[in-house]
């Protein structure tokens, strides 16, 4: 998919989709997923088959034993957690190492996992809320890559994203959320995911759900998420917030955050424990 003429004229260069994951991207299209076809097609790439299975037995994921397979990842996390698994591996390797991008990776596979799972659980498009969790940062690799000592100087001076968007316009012209969502557009990823990259910073920040989104509970989880990460007292007011204009019921919006909170707690205080 091209990249929006006007984002074209600032001279920022969008990365291109791996050609490993425009292939699977094609699989996962089907409405019956070959799961054989895509855990071969991933074990083809062998660093990317390193990679997936590297972070499959991280800790993140608290398997209890150790994955040797790309299939055995599939059957133990499903083909979801797994093609975003390869997805995040293939977004890392589309960008120069570099340590302030670590956290960003970071925040993305947990963001990624909680957005899907709590879509599993309300019926809502779990691929499109996974993927649009683990791409809604990507634009600050996009501008750190661009522009490393300049961009670096932005992330240390701004609070919170929503400052950071105005000095990325400042010095930019154009935002960390726009240039991810436009990544998010040529990687071929669907329109919900898009859009709650688009709009996330807004809607985290207390705006209102813009109107005529196509399935906006996507953009909801991506509010509901990022109250858990880092403001957890705030979740319930954020849910009450967010629910009705989806709409979702807040009670189970509730109880999907928070079963799939302490789902990921339990987990880190049993790694922590060891």
């Amino acid at each position: 998919m091209p990249v929006d003429s006007e984002l074209r004229s600032l001279d920022i260069d969008i990365p291109a989709q791996p050609e490993s994951l425009v292939r699977l991207s094609l699989l996962l299209a089907d409405d019956e997923i070959n799961l054989a076809a895509a855990a071969e097609l991933i074990e083809s790439d062998m660093a990317l088959a390193a990679a997936v299975l590297k972070a499959v037995n991280s800790s993140l994921y608290g398997l209890k034993g150790r994955v040797q397979t790309v299939m055995q990842a599939v059957q133990y996390l499903g083909m979801r957690e797994v093609a975003a698994i390869t997805f995040e591996m293939g977004l890392r390797a589309a960008f120069p190492p570099n340590p302030l991008l670590e956290p960003v990776w970071q925040r993305a596979a947990r963001r990624g996992l909680l957005m899907g799972r709590m879509g599993q659980f309300l019926g809502v498009d779990a691929w499109a809320a996974h993927s649009a969790g683990l791409f809604e940062e990507c634009g600050k690799a996009v501008l750190l890559r661009h522009a490393s000592d300049h961009y670096a100087a932005m992330l240390r001076a701004a609070p919170n994203d929503v400052d950071l968007r105005t000095l990325e316009r400042a010095g930019f012209g154009v935002s960390h959320d726009a240039l991810g969502a436009a990544l998010c557009e040529s990687w071929g990823l669907g329109a919900p995911s898009v859009a709650s990259v688009r709009h996330h910073v807004c809607v985290q920040a207390g705006e209102p759900m813009p109107p005529h989104l196509p399935r906006p509970a996507v953009l909801a989880l991506s509010a509901v998420a990022h109250a858990l990460m880092s403001s957890p007292d705030l979740l319930e007011e954020v849910v009450a917030q967010v629910a009705p204009q989806v709409p979702l019921d807040d009670t189970l919006m509730l109880r999907a955050a928070r079963k799939v909170g302490e789902q990921l707690a339990e987990h880190d205080a049993a790694v922590a424990g060891r």
